[in-house]
């Protein structure tokens, strides 16, 4: 018999996606609490200086923690519980799963982390890819009783 012994690593990707254009920005971080979260919102108040942005967020406790600090030109707006599926970001996840780690064993941390990149690139490079995944199209009803 042979031990083994499972250690477990972990790198957090941020991201924040504008459903109207596609626009993505992203960031990855060793820690996921309220100052790594801080430090994503301002880099992302940063790159878009000029702007006021809406952040739609969900309730995870480094969204809503106390000591968040919210940039200026920033407005937090929370999803109710439960509903990860209202925030375009989640889309993302998915996407990166299935085209960037699906089927892969990773020799180490440092590999997981350049897949992970890799997949940011390359989605922030595609608006288009980004604004299809996470743009919400509105669908009108049509009745089917017309009289």
């Amino acid at each position: 018999m042979v031990g083994a012994r499972l250690q477990r690593q972990y790198i957090y990707a941020f991201a924040a996606v504008s459903p109207h254009d596609g626009v993505l920005e992203s960031l990855i971080l060793p820690w996921v609490d309220a100052e790594s979260m801080s430090l994503f919102l301002a880099e992302v108040a940063a790159r878009h200086a000029g702007e006021f942005i809406v952040m739609v967020m969900d309730q995870a406790g480094w969204h809503i923690a106390g000591h968040l600090q919210v940039p200026e030109n920033m407005r937090i707006v929370l999803l109710p519980p439960y509903s990860p599926e209202l925030n375009p970001a989640e889309h993302l996840w998915e996407a990166l799963r299935e085209d960037w780690f699906a089927n892969t064993v990773f020799p180490d941390l440092d590999a997981v982390e350049d897949a992970l990149e890799d997949g940011l690139i390359t989605l922030e490079s595609d608006p288009q890819r980004v604004q299809s995944m996470a743009g919400f199209k509105w669908v009108t009803s049509i009745p089917l009783n017309a009289n």
